[in-house]
């Protein structure tokens, strides 16, 4: 990071942090995030930035073109939504929304956008455009792929697209990256088993199809463990199980319903998860003597990093800390993100940085948990990132 860059930044830092601190008590879920795009457009604005508004219901885009005449345009996108589940924190912009809080380090991605933002817009020097991507919707509703469909690309033309995500365990300020797979494809099964039931003390009376469904959960696991290479990775996991009713444990239930994840990196793999299970539904359910039913429902596609963009992120990332805190060969994760929708239609790169802690001493909390909260000391870190980003692509001030 240069001493004329950390300068300008250090000049912003209150500023970013209260804006961070205002987004973070004010949380706002899927396609609901209006008073947070309020607060990103009326920042563009003050900077003389343009705008464009509605991409994705609450989509935010802001435009600034290098004083140094045409070149590449490049893609920024920042994600703006927050989670619904009740904030255990305690400090003083904790939520004021009960059942909602930016448990996932949102605000902090959104104030660093624009910290990036005011800083390339009072220094534009570069040749080219970018294009400041505020984008909603990121848990689990798909906005990437929302405004892809309302003509993102189309109005905002990009030649190569670049996201950040902040990573409790991380040592503050640290990156982290990988060329190829760095999160997974996050896809939703849903099973339906279906017997005649009947009296839990006569089972020879009826068909029980709990049998088939607890033989399912079990077989589950045999298609990772036999199916897929072991030089892959993939995971199947159950998150739901209902059957019955609480009050009548001696009644034998008509139907189970079993519902949960698949991850995977490749689409063979995520064919195979799909058709596996579906086979897995059909052989054990008709083995019992019941009939099974079987969705499977593909939402985010595995996030795979384009290797000369990675090589750029890296670039601006060694530019911002310096070579040792830079992991250029990170190990991938098997969460999931819809910034995937956008490497889908164009070349780019995801980086992590650095949120601090660990999370086997319980010196940090994980994202998606209650008491979790976006590291403000990273802040500038981000912008600079962003700034020095722009630069490797754009060109060296």
């Amino acid at each position: 990071m240069t001493q004329d860059l950390l300068r300008d930044l250090q000049a912003d830092r209150v500023e970013l942090t209260a804006i961070r601190h205002d987004i973070h008590r004010h949380p706002e879920t899927a396609f609901e995030e209006n008073r947070t795009a309020d607060i990103v457009a009326a920042k563009l604005a003050e900077w003389g930035i343009p705008i464009h508004r509605g991409l994705g219901k609450t989509g935010v885009v802001g435009t600034i073109r290098g004083k140094r005449g045409e070149g590449r345009s490049i893609g920024l996108r920042a994600d703006m939504d927050a989670l619904n589940l009740q904030e255990k924190n305690e400090f003083a912009h904790r939520s004021i929304h009960d059942g909602k809080m930016h448990a996932c380090g949102h605000d902090g991605h959104t104030t660093m956008l624009l910290g990036a933002a005011k800083q390339l817009a009072r220094n534009p020097d570069f040749a080219g455009t970018v294009h400041l991507i505020f984008q909603p919707a990121e848990e689990g509703e798909g906005g990437a792929r929302v405004m892809i469909e309302d003509g993102l690309f189309e109005k905002f033309p990009c030649d190569a697209v670049y996201g950040m995500h902040n990573m409790p365990g991380i040592p503050a300020g640290h990156f982290a990256i990988r060329p190829g797979p760095m999160m997974a494809a996050s896809d939703t099964w849903t099973t339906v088993f279906r017997g005649s039931g009947g009296h839990g003390a006569m089972p020879h009376m009826g068909t029980d199809p709990v049998m088939p469904a607890a033989a399912f959960v079990t077989a589950t696991q045999s298609i990772v463990g036999r199916n897929v290479s072991p030089q892959h990775a993939a995971v199947v996991s159950v998150g739901h199980i209902a059957a019955g009713a609480y009050g009548s444990p001696n009644v034998i239930p008509s139907q189970v319903t079993v519902r949960g994840t698949a991850r995977s990196y490749t689409p063979e793999d995520r064919d195979l998860l799909e058709r596996r299970l579906g086979e897995l539904v059909q052989g054990i359910a008709a083995a019992h003597g019941c009939s099974g039913e079987y969705d499977y429902l593909r939402r985010y596609p595995p996030l795979v990093n384009a290797p000369a963009q990675t090589a750029i992120a890296v670039k601006a990332a060694r530019a911002t800390v310096g070579d040792a805190l830079v992991d250029a060969d990170a190990e991938p994760l098997t969460g999931a993100e819809d910034f995937a929708f956008m490497l889908e239609k164009k070349p780019g790169a995801y980086i992590l940085i650095g949120n601090g802690g660990s999370i086997e001493d319980g010196s940090c909390h994980y994202v998606h948990t209650p008491h979790y909260d976006f590291n403000d000391q990273i802040i500038l870190t981000g912008v600079a990132y962003w700034v020095n980003l722009v630069h490797a692509e754009l060109g060296q001030p």
